[in-house]
């Protein structure tokens, strides 16, 4: 018992001597190092902040017109933001058009807008990425009146008159809703001779409800305040596309949505059939220099918000990359194949954030910084080998002026001088591998001193032995 006491206290007293050895050297090595080391980290965070700098903590996002599904949406965003440490600042625009160009305006603030897929053309349109589409936006035909149950309205042969007549809103000039208007009666023809006007969709909406207009088209989502309004009025009818496998050859953006009768709502069976609905996607385009790190966070936005079954969407359907026409961002298509990088999902946004820029730097800068690491060591008994050897010169020198000039009644001040070097000598703070070099020094110095007090020089200096009482 006594024998297993003694061994496990010998081993911590090694221990504990082993660490304090340890941390001795890297004080040591710290204290004579630190300009080096002081000079690499410097250049460390100079690298890290220019080459790679931190997110900005606030963005700007195009959410288009008032009352829109992008708004409802919008405000999802930037809860889910707020949530990450990152404002969100909505921005109300005129619609598709106006986001582009200022997405790639480049002295433009905005970030971020939700686009409708379809609207624009990307010959011309630089500096803009895709991060996917994120949610369906079909394209809705209200109208009041007698229920026309002949054809679909964009049958030329059963709509033609109800067209030509009617006082119908196509949507705001620049707006996704005016384009996917202006795309569908196009390909029907139904644009000449149209009394069509040009509303927002929430006068249209208003308008409708007090008969100013006969009929508004709307592209917007189905969870949008003008749409649900729209649903909610009894008075109004919901036009079906019959023909909708047609525009989506003609148009292939577009997708077939079904709603099958009292879909919208049971209690008063509407629609009282089955209807088929044609539908865009809703694009997530950014400026292409946005840090990857908000792109990766606007990314699971999508994933955690529009990922969710909705009323046309199944779950996990949202965010898919196939039907935009801007360029995929790298990282989109990093999250398309491997998904939100691993510390994302394990750690808060900043954190993981701040981990992941330190690796990106930290990595490359070590293949730089690595090879002078390993010369410190030498360079720190190179630097201690000149102290020592510095001593060795002072020490030889007292000796040249020992034989040069030797005084007996200075003996006194040659051996303060001694002790002065001495002193010197036990200022040193060495390595532990220079034990030898630092003694034999010492052992040096206390050599000249003994043949002073002696009266013997070294070297046989003097002939004669010096006498200590000499004869007055």
């Amino acid at each position: 018992m006594g024998s297993i006491k003694q061994d496990i206290k010998d081993t911590f007293l090694g221990v504990s001597e082993s660490a304090q050895e340890v941390w001795n050297d890297f004080y040591l090595f710290f204290a004579q190092a630190w300009p080096l080391l002081s000079l690499l980290v410097l250049i460390l965070v100079g690298v890290w902040w220019y080459a790679d700098p931190p997110p900005p903590r606030q963005v700007l996002m195009a959410t288009g017109t008032t009352g829109g599904s992008y708004e409802i949406l919008g405000k999802k965003y930037a809860e889910f933001f707020e949530k990450k440490g990152i404002t969100l600042e909505l921005v109300h625009t005129h619609g598709a058009e106006e986001n582009i160009q200022r997405l790639s305006d480049r002295k433009d603030p905005l970030q971020a807008a939700f686009v409708q897929a379809g609207v624009f053309k990307t010959h011309g349109i630089s500096g803009v990425s895709s991060l996917g589409s994120v949610d369906f936006e079909p394209v809705w035909f209200f109208y009041r009146g007698p229920e026309i149950k002949a054809s679909d309205f964009e049958d030329v042969n059963g709509q033609l008159k109800y067209f030509v007549n009617a006082k119908i809103s196509v949507g705001v000039e620049g707006s996704g809703t005016y384009v996917q208007a202006k795309r569908l009666l196009e390909v029907s023809g139904l644009t000449k001779g149209s009394n069509f006007v040009h509303m927002p969709g929430h006068e249209s909406v208003e308008a409708l409800k007090k008969g100013q207009i006969d009929g508004t088209f709307l592209v917007d989502g189905h969870q949008s305040k003008n749409v649900q309004t729209l649903l909610a009025d009894p008075t109004l009818h919901l036009a079906t596309f019959k023909r909708a496998e047609a525009y989506a050859r003609l148009l292939p953006y577009l997708h077939i949505l079904k709603v099958p009768t009292g879909g919208f709502s049971l209690i008063r069976n509407f629609p009282d059939h089955d209807v088929q609905m044609i539908s865009t996607t809703t694009n997530l385009l950014i400026d292409d220099r946005m840090h990857p790190a908000l792109q990766f966070l606007f990314l699971e936005a999508a994933r955690e918000i529009n990922g969710k079954a909705s009323f046309f969407a199944k779950p996990g359907e949202f965010p898919f990359f196939s039907t935009t026409s801007i360029p995929e961002s790298p990282v989109a298509l990093h999250y398309e194949k491997n998904g939100s990088p691993l510390l994302m999902t394990y750690f808060p946004f900043w954190l993981a954030e701040l981990i992941n820029r330190m690796v990106f730097v930290f990595l490359p800068f070590c293949a730089i910084a690595y090879p002078i690491l390993l010369t410190l060591p030498s360079y720190r008994l190179k630097r201690m080998r000149r102290r020592i050897d510095r001593i060795y010169v002072s020490l030889k020198m007292f000796e040249f002026e020992l034989i040069e000039n030797f005084q007996l009644e200075a003996r006194d001040d040659y051996l303060q001088k001694l002790d002065l070097l001495e002193y010197e000598t036990l200022k040193l703070q060495i390595p532990k591998s220079m034990s030898s070099e630092y003694y034999a020094l010492r052992a040096s110095i206390d050599y000249v001193r003994n043949c002073l007090k002696r009266g013997v020089l070294p070297y046989q200096l003097m002939a004669q032995p010096v006498d200590e009482n000499p004869t007055p």
